[in-house]
């Protein structure tokens, strides 16, 4: 992954550098003693969002991840510059100007990028600590290959390790100043991610190379790596598509998770704003409905089963037991419309929709999301990713509590492999599609779909 990938760093781009705006002109205001008052408060909420603006447009981050500290800080200065004349002119035109003290403002326009420089010099370090090292593997053992590699080990702020490459020629068609080893051949590389549990997979291939590139891309849709072109590529089936760089090499995802920098932060925030509002409003109804799960049949309240979570790595996900039996072995059976296995409580809480309550304390500890592709029990996972090309491509985001395929009437039993691939193409939709907007809309229809009680039993 690329610097930006690391929620820290990302959390400074969008969020903390504004913040800084924001202080450093309390902070001037109380330096020297003025009164801070209405007419401050609506200049500072201006900044936050004219400063956000101008440096998502100008993005001096691009430069930071290069290692290109003096295009970065000039950059820096320069969407402050911007950021100033704006919010002059804004004055200017509105007649609010003179409702502010000449010092304060000199005072915050000379001291706010100084501290913006400062706060970013510590970074490194903070993020050293706050993210793992991503393990890399290249495919493609020629210049551009070794190139990326150098770079790659040459900064340690991108906070990636190559582990090695993979390459179908011969040894002596290989270049010189290989420093990193040869782990096998392009039909290996699927094996050796899932055993090893590689991140990152970078494909340094030249285009006659294509037939070879798409069956491997075949094969690594039963992985949970991200795929990046270095730095040529036919148009495949993309996923989050997007041009990047690592150490100032261009790249280009072609399957990507939509929840990286600032999107992971949003994402993260707004699950654990709802999660807390939902579990407070809903904790008298998650008391009733706990004494009557004890009352009616014997059992624990809560029923926990392993499921397939971020990157495909085994979960514990909550459910209120609705079912005289907990399968969570080799073998799962899904619970039918009559099922004799479902309680009369039990009964209630699937129609309603009520006994996945307890997946919000999920979303709390980040194990699951609200809005994701539903968990399935582990016996599903492996025999269905046996079965449907890019099964596993689900799992490059947390699951949820509802989702897309569950809102356009793929909620419950999924019978038959045609209902299963339904769901799964509906699931890499809402990875190709996501925006804090559909996450809306699909909790919005959830209520309404569960209100109507669809295909739940």
């Amino acid at each position: 992954m690329t610097v930006n990938d690391i929620p820290l760093i990302s959390f400074f781009q969008r969020v903390l550098d504004p913040l800084i705006i924001m202080g450093m002109l309390y902070l001037s205001s109380m330096l020297l003693g003025v009164q801070f008052n209405g007419y401050a408060l609506v200049l500072m909420v201006l900044a936050f969002f004219i400063s956000s603006a101008v440096y998502s447009h100008i993005d001096p981050y691009r430069a930071w991840r290069g290692n290109r500290m003096a295009a970065y800080a000039r950059d820096m200065v320069v969407g402050w510059v911007l950021t100033v004349a704006l919010l002059c002119v804004l004055g200017a035109a509105s007649g609010l100007s003179s409702r502010f003290d000449p010092r304060v403002m000199l005072c915050w326009f000379i001291l706010t990028p100084v501290l913006l420089l400062s706060s970013h010099l510590i970074m490194p370090g903070r993020a050293s600590r706050a993210k793992e090292v991503r393990s890399v593997v290249v495919i493609g053992a020629n210049d551009v290959g070794l190139k990326f590699a150098k770079v790659v080990g040459s900064n340690p702020n991108l906070y990636m390790n190559v582990t090695g490459f993979f390459d179908d020629r011969t040894e002596d068609r290989r270049p010189e100043g290989m420093v990193h080893p040869m782990l096998g051949k392009m039909a290996d590389v699927a094996e050796y991610v899932r055993q090893n549990g590689i991140k990152m997979i970078v494909i340094s291939q030249p285009l006659s190379a294509q037939p070879r590139i798409r069956k491997l891309l075949d094969e690594l849709q039963d992985t949970t790596a991200s795929v990046y072109f270095l730095p040529d590529i036919y148009v495949f089936d993309l996923m989050q598509a997007r041009f990047d760089t690592v150490g100032g090499m261009p790249v280009i995802a072609i399957c990507e998770s939509p929840f990286t920098g600032f999107n992971s932060m949003v994402k993260r925030t707004s699950d654990i704003v709802l999660a807390l509002v939902i579990q407070v409003m809903l904790l008298p109804i998650m008391l009733v409905i706990a004494l009557a799960i004890r009352s009616t049949s014997p059992g624990p309240i809560i029923f926990r089963q392993r499921r397939y979570g971020l990157y495909g790595e085994e979960i514990i996900v909550y459910k209120f037991r609705s079912m005289t039996v907990a399968e969570d072995g080799a073998k799962v059976t899904q619970a039918t419309k009559n099922d004799s296995r479902v309680t009369k409580v039990g009964a209630f809480l699937r129609k309603s929709s009520l006994d996945e309550l307890p997946q919000f304390i999920n979303v709390l500890q980040g194990r699951m999301s609200i809005v994701g592709p539903r968990p399935h029990a582990v016996a599903h996972n492996e025999q269905y990713r046996k079965l449907i090309k890019g099964y596993m491509l689900r799992h490059k985001v947390k699951p949820g509590i509802t989702g897309w395929a569950q809102v356009n009437g793929l909620r419950g039993e999924t019978e038959t492999l045609d209902k299963m691939e339904a769901r799964i193409n509906y699931d890499l939709d809402y990875l190709r599609r996501w925006s804090l907007l559909l996450d809306v809309w699909i909790i919005l229809r959830t209520v309404q779909v569960v209100l109507k009680r669809e295909n739940a039993h």
